[in-house]
């Protein structure tokens, strides 16, 4: 069973901090809570009610948010809230009876075209993983029941999913034009009906929680440090918003080359690696200068 972690996230309204959780606490669901009374279904809604500052209590997908009365600032308080939250749901603590109804939340799924014309972006309006994951087949996709179910479509390829989108690489076979519709509307109805995307356990099982993420990075020497740190600024954005992901995967002092995994839109399509090859080589030997000479981009 994977460990709950629990960091406190800020929010633009100074009286409500979130909690956020390293794995999602309802399933796609959303509850609001404005005293004890109304948190019956919500037994951890009732233990926080009991801390006489709390105002609202809300609960969604991977966090918790609450809102607070004057009494006190956050700043002396969150932390042991947090380790309160994270303690409660360690000991298998019930979140939110299955019995109460949710605030219905409208999923809407649009789909965007990237520039691998073998793969489509479907963009949802909420929060679906709390980490990235990538599948190449259905075996691979056991941790995965999104996956899963679309590994069933014939077309499909690979699976790419992210924070709010999943990206489909399709097989030659099949026309977008065709297949967009049906595929937008299965992710929707998937999400929406509040089916688990991918195991709870699955972060920890692929070594992509954060804490194993952070503790990889500290094990890294500085040099590959710097390249991590500059992937993470400058060229994973441009690549998330088509609807892929750069990993690092290794650094030679001796030869000065760089291995990189090119994984969904990124994946692939030879004109994105062979634009990405170039224009991240160009950037690393600019801004670590004498410490790269060449990358090389292999395919997810």
């Amino acid at each position: 069973m994977s460990t709950f972690k629990v960091s406190v996230q800020e929010t633009t309204n100074n009286n409500i901090v979130k909690f956020e959780v390293n794995q999602f606490v309802t399933q796609h669901q959303s509850f609001e809570f404005n005293n004890i009374d109304e948190a019956k279904s919500s037994p951890l809604a009732q233990q926080l009610f009991y801390l006489p500052f709390v105002k609202k209590v809300y609960i969604s997908g991977n966090f918790i948010a609450v809102e607070r009365y004057n009494i006190v600032e956050w700043n002396d308080v969150q932390d042991e809230v947090a380790e309160q939250i994270e303690a409660y749901l360690n000991d298998g603590g019930i979140v939110v009876e299955e019995t109460s109804s949710a605030k219905k939340v409208p999923v809407t799924v649009y789909a965007e075209s990237t520039p691998n014309p073998s793969v489509m972006k479907f963009v949802a309006n909420k929060k679906i993983v709390t980490t990235l994951f990538e599948f190449t087949s259905i075996d691979d996709a056991k941790l995965s029941p999104l996956a899963t179910e679309l590994f069933h479509f014939p077309f499909v390829k690979s699976i790419f999913i992210d924070e709010n989108y999943v990206s489909i690489t399709k097989y030659d076979i099949a026309e977008w034009q065709d297949i967009t519709l049906e595929l937008r509307e299965f992710i929707r109805s998937y999400i929406e009906n509040g089916k688990e995307v991918v195991l709870p356990n699955a972060a920890e099982t692929l070594q992509k929680s954060t804490s194993q993420v952070d503790s990889h990075f500290e094990s890294l020497d500085d040099t590959s440090k710097e390249i991590v740190n500059i992937l993470e600024e400058y060229v994973k954005p441009a690549v998330a918003s088509d609807g892929g992901n750069i990993q690092f995967i290794s650094y030679d002092a001796d030869s000065k080359n760089v291995s990189v995994l090119l994984q969904g839109a990124c994946s692939g399509c030879p004109s994105s690696t062979y634009t990405l090859k170039t224009g991240i080589e160009n950037m690393l030997k600019q801004m670590l200068q004498g410490k790269v000479e060449t990358v090389e981009a292999i395919n997810g």
